[in-house]
């Protein structure tokens, strides 16, 4: 029954709550690659650079080669600040792009400006929204459902309760605001508390460094939460560095390949994995579509897609799912 379910959910159809009934309806072999058909020039900004985005990008290069009319633009970001990431939008617009999918690092402070870009060209949010801006759409998982996934994953560990503290890249990022909702929703009324939430600024180095000085700091520390993929790993190493793996909790985000070995090991409790390839693919898909005159498929409501929590009961078929998203 394991190994039917993650099928399924290999093949998306767990997909999205919002706009499924048209996008990915129709076979690769029968999308129509006229010599004459308009190219569309689409760029996509990560917020950083790690394995969610290099399996998001995959599902990019699989849209815009059965499309067969798509020019892409995949940027991993490298930078750390919001001024940084405008820069790349600026760029991209100068450059001529038809649009523009981006996950944006602080949902407050770039409002203004992606209004000012979505002006200019089409602007989509994927992983992380901004939801008062004029961005056409958001498309990404349902990261308060998620949270409260994560939740229910720290509850089964930690039965008795405890005290937690949550990692994240960029707190203010709508990503970060909502998992970190349903997180907090998910716990309410358990003995499961929430003492300090860590920034990192996407960094593993630092993510592993704010753990380790959290275990320190805290000697009666239960557990710890990643909410970036990232995350997983960084934290585990601390928990391993600090002879307490196995001993204080761990559940985080995504697929990272440590991060499965983790769970597999009993070192991680659990994950909360997405479908970043299919969020890839439906990004770009939909894109295209909507600027060759189909404006449903950008829906006001948003194209959210469900994650699924991972435990060490059902990680094998998760690993073989992740090694078979990866090939070409």
């Amino acid at each position: 029954m394991k190994k039917f379910f993650f099928f399924v959910l290999a093949l998306g159809v767990l997909g999205f709550s919002q706009g499924c009934d048209k996008a990915g309806s129709a076979p690769a072999k029968e999308i129509a690659k006229d010599a004459g058909q308009k190219r569309f020039r689409l760029a996509f900004v990560t917020n950083t650079k790690n394995d969610f985005w290099a399996t998001v990008r995959h599902g990019c290069n699989s849209a815009a080669q059965n499309l067969g009319n798509v020019d892409l633009d995949f940027r991993f970001f490298t930078g750390t600040t919001v001024a940084e990431q405008q820069q790349v939008l600026t760029d991209l617009v100068a450059g001529g792009v038809d649009g523009i999918a981006i996950s944006p690092i602080d949902a407050a402070k770039q409002a203004e400006f992606l209004t000012g870009i979505a002006a200019k060209t089409l602007l989509v949010c994927v992983d992380s929204d901004v939801p008062d801006s004029k961005r056409a759409c958001f498309i990404g998982t349902d990261n308060v459902a998620a949270g409260k996934q994560a939740a229910n994953l720290l509850k089964a560990a930690l039965p008795k309760g405890g005290k937690v503290i949550v990692c994240v890249g960029y707190p203010a990022a709508q990503n970060a605001k909502d998992r970190m909702l349903g997180l907090q929703g998910g716990l309410a009324g358990s003995n499961i508390g929430i003492i300090d939430t860590l920034a990192d600024a996407t960094s593993p180095e630092v993510a592993q460094k704010n753990a380790t000085e959290a275990m320190a700091k805290h000697a009666d520390l239960a557990g710890l939460v990643g909410l970036y993929s990232y995350n997983g790993p960084a934290i585990l190493g601390a928990v391993r560095g600090a002879g307490k793996a196995g001993q204080l909790k761990i559940v985080c985000f995504d697929d990272e390949s440590a991060t499965l070995a983790g769970v597999e090991s009993g070192d991680i409790s659990g994950t909360v994995v997405q479908i970043s390839t299919r969020i890839g693919y439906e990004t770009i898909s939909r894109m295209d579509k909507f600027l060759g005159g189909d404006k449903t498929q950008l829906p006001k409501e948003n194209v959210l897609f469900k994650s699924i929590a991972v435990d060490k009961g059902s990680v094998e078929s998760m690993q073989a799912w992740h090694d078979d998203k990866l090939q070409p």
